[in-house]
């Protein structure tokens, strides 16, 4: 089968109350908009039947597939693992709420074939376009950390954390080869490590609607970002991604395997011609 154009992940750890509803509008999606496209859900060590209802849902899809991780190891792993299994020429990722609707996919799309090696949905970029507001304590939160992000990391973008993001797939295999980031703080770090290789990143305004059912946890999982900010910083001051950089760029140990070739066939000349 050839690849397709597009890949689409979603990371997913006991979504059984939402995954059908997930593989339903992207599936849907996907056939409306005449895309190229399979999709890959991670399961990422559901103790619910996560897993079995995707299986259920692949024996009539077939370009739907089911990516298992070893245990829980959190979002950012289960990005990395999707992608760097995905085929297509264009790959994203999508949380499993839909949050930002499948359509607005197109928009992601339009940057990657219009030049950029990645594009990242942004809810603020135009405010105008969130249907459902966030609380206003994950507001104030949601907005200080993306202060704190621009500052520390240098990254000049309004919104780092919505978890939709589209990648060049060559780009892609780069960026996620060089993640070290397993759980929320991922978002930043891939970012960081794209400016860092002079990828072009473009920030798309997407419609977007908070869904209440969100399992981050600003005072928790907020202090863990802020650890794992710290952690990127440290890695770039100690050179660690220059060096893992180097490393995927060095091809001297790529050696070729020299081609054995037959000795040549020698040809008498038979006696008859000899005499002659």
């Amino acid at each position: 089968m050839a690849h397709p154009e597009f890949s689409i992940v979603v990371p997913a750890y006991n979504e059984s109350t939402r995954i059908e509803h997930a593989l339903d509008r992207i599936l849907s999606c996907a056939e409306q908009q005449g895309w190229d496209a399979e999709v890959l859900v991670v399961d990422d060590g559901s103790t619910d039947d996560t897993a079995a209802i995707v299986k259920r849902w692949m024996k009539t899809h077939p370009r739907l597939h089911l990516i298992q991780n070893p245990g829980n190891r959190g979002k950012g792993y289960s990005v990395r693992n999707g992608l760097l299994q995905a085929a297509g020429e264009i790959v994203m990722f999508t949380d499993a709420d839909l949050s930002a609707p499948m359509e607005e996919a197109d928009r992601l799309l339009a940057s990657i074939r219009d030049g950029a090696d990645v594009a990242i949905g942004s809810r603020w970029l135009d405010r105008a376009r969130q249907t459902i507001h966030q609380p206003l304590y994950r507001q104030f939160f949601g907005r200080c950390f993306n202060w704190i992000t621009r500052t520390v990391m240098g990254l000049p973008f309004k919104d780092t954390q919505c978890g939709f993001k589209a990648f060049r797939r060559s780009a892609a295999q780069v960026v996620f080869r060089l993640q070290t980031i397993e759980r929320w703080g991922f978002d930043p770090e891939i970012l960081f490590i794209a400016q860092k290789l002079g990828y072009e990143i473009r920030e798309v305004p997407v419609t977007w609607g908070h869904d209440e059912r969100s399992r981050l946890s600003y005072l928790k999982d907020g202090m863990k970002m802020l650890e794992d900010m710290a952690v990127i910083r440290a890695n770039s001051i100690a050179g660690r991604y220059d060096e893992a950089i180097a490393e995927i760029r060095d091809t001297t140990s790529m050696v070729t395997r020299p081609v054995r070739l037959a000795p040549p066939v020698v040809v008498q000349p038979s006696q008859d011609s000899v005499t002659k």
